[in-house]
């Protein structure tokens, strides 16, 4: 014995192409789907091809564009670890010359090391959006 839902799963599949037609014979003396469940599976053969299309279009554009390898990302961590890190000490190298010219203990060290800091971070917000624009063109 049938229950409704393998009716309106049966409407739904046995179409085969293109879009289902809801069978006739329903059971317990359904003469047709009703319209709340026609419209509920043509949204879910929607949804299905909707997320076919995603899939397809997901797996096309990872063989157009790849994963970078492992390598290749610890060498973009590399590169913004330096980045960040030689401004900083040259600020921290620069400071220090100052204080000692000058002087005084750490009136130029501090602030020559957080504008140090503050380059650095930015020239790595710059590679990073550089790199971006590079990977989606």
């Amino acid at each position: 014995m049938t229950c409704a839902r393998d009716t309106a799963t049966h409407a739904v599949f046995e179409a085969g192409q293109g879009r289902p037609e809801p069978r006739s014979s329903g059971t317990f003396g359904a003469a047709a789907m009703t319209d709340d469940q026609r419209s509920r599976a043509k949204r879910a053969i929607d949804d299905l091809e909707a997320a076919a299309r995603r899939a397809s279009k997901r797996h096309e554009r990872g063989e157009r564009d790849p994963e970078p390898s492992i390598g290749s990302r610890l060498a973009q961590i590399g590169i913004l670890g330096w980045t960040i890190v030689v401004p900083t000490l040259a600020g921290l190298a620069l400071g220090r010359w100052l204080d000692h010219v000058s002087g005084n203990r750490i009136l130029f060290s501090a602030p020559l090391l957080m504008i140090g800091a503050a380059l650095g971070f930015w020239f790595a917000w710059k590679w990073m959006h550089r790199q971006q624009q590079n990977d989606h063109d």
